[in-house]
């Protein structure tokens, strides 16, 4: 966690903007986070970033496009220095990967004062806001976090548990969980429709509204969620018919509109904790993939993988996304299998 000081910092720069500018990691962790930030001062704008896995000056025009006067980066892992230098605006950067080096803006990660802290962005966010505890444990909890405030959680939203206290089982066995998939699932598909996904949840209070359907933005979040599930347990039924004898459990599918690597693969490394999970999405010429592990830590094994292929990847130590050629798809597969 971050000292209170710096949570201070953070708040005097929430309050002294008028137009802020949110970008954040395109995941329920990123969207909780500028969720926090959102309400605590009721203004400005969210950029969910998905198009590549850096945040990089191709983003920058979006800045002076919303006439910001602020930028805030979310749960943001790879932000390049040549968005920084083309911000035209103070940008404040609040994750917890990395840590890295960059210069002119203001960084705050917890990884900087202790290497191996790792507390969600939701977690850092939930401390300055002090607010919607809910929100923050549903981006914790997706993020594999148990904080500090479960306590705090469980008594005033003890059905939401299900006598849950364990955290992989609170995602999965939970109204928490499916909370999880609710706000994962309203970052899918088309962006109209994810805009009005967000701009539904921003009006959201408690969770009741969405579980129970009590309003009409918590009756309209829940049909998104229906209809998505769908497609989701399909997928997930398909990926479960396929052998799993081996060190690692590879699945791949085809879709141009929506991504569940993510979910996939943290359902099926809960399934299947001694494996290896691998999930991939064919879009186009690439394969997208989101890795799985609970012993193994993959970066290193990813980065030798990667070596000589048309392709990129990184992440956490034990949950890494990467992207490839299709035409490099089998191979690197191959190539990771070989460095088990």
């Amino acid at each position: 966690m971050l000292p209170e000081k710096q949570y201070q910092q953070i708040r005097d720069e929430l309050k002294n903007c008028k137009n802020p500018l949110f970008f954040y990691d395109d995941d329920p962790d990123g969207l909780c986070s500028f969720l926090l930030l959102y309400r605590y001062i009721k203004e400005g704008r969210g950029i969910a970033v998905k198009t590549h896995p850096t945040l990089d000056a191709r983003s920058a025009p979006k800045i002076v496009e919303c006439n910001a006067d602020k930028v805030f980066v979310l749960d943001v892992a790879h932000l390049e220095q040549d968005f920084i230098d083309a911000s035209p605006v103070p940008v404040i950067w609040i994750d917890h990967h990395g840590p890295f080096d960059r210069h002119n803006v203001k960084y705050f990660n917890p990884r900087l004062i202790k290497k191996d802290a790792n507390f969600p962005t939701t977690y850092l966010c939930y401390k300055v806001t002090q607010q919607d505890l809910w929100i923050a444990m549903v981006g914790c909890i997706a993020d594999m976090h148990l904080p500090d405030f479960f306590h705090a959680f469980s008594e005033q939203y003890p059905a939401m548990l299900n006598s849950q206290k364990d955290v992989q089982d609170i995602y999965f066995n939970s109204d928490v969980g499916k909370l999880i998939k609710t706000f994962s699932f309203c970052l899918k598909g088309r962006t109209d429709d994810v805009k009005k996904n967000l701009s539904a949840l921003t009006k959201i209070n408690e969770p009741e509204e969405i579980l129970n359907q009590t309003t009409a933005a918590g009756k309209f979040i829940f049909k998104q969620y229906a209809k998505t599930n769908k497609m989701y347990e399909s997928l997930l039924n398909d990926a479960l018919s396929y052998p799993s004898d081996k060190k690692m459990i590879v699945y791949s599918y085809t879709d141009e509109k929506m991504s569940f690597t993510g979910d996939l693969a943290n359902e099926l490394l809960y399934k299947f904790p001694k494996k290896i999970i691998l999930i991939g999405r064919r879009k186009g010429d690439e394969v997208r993939m989101s890795i799985r592990s609970k012993g193994i830590m993959i970066p290193l094994l990813l980065e030798k993988a990667l070596i000589g292929l048309e392709g990129y990847g990184g992440g956490h130590e034990y949950a890494c996304g990467a992207n490839v050629k299709a035409h490099d798809f089998s191979e690197f597969v191959e190539r990771f299998e070989k460095l088990l």
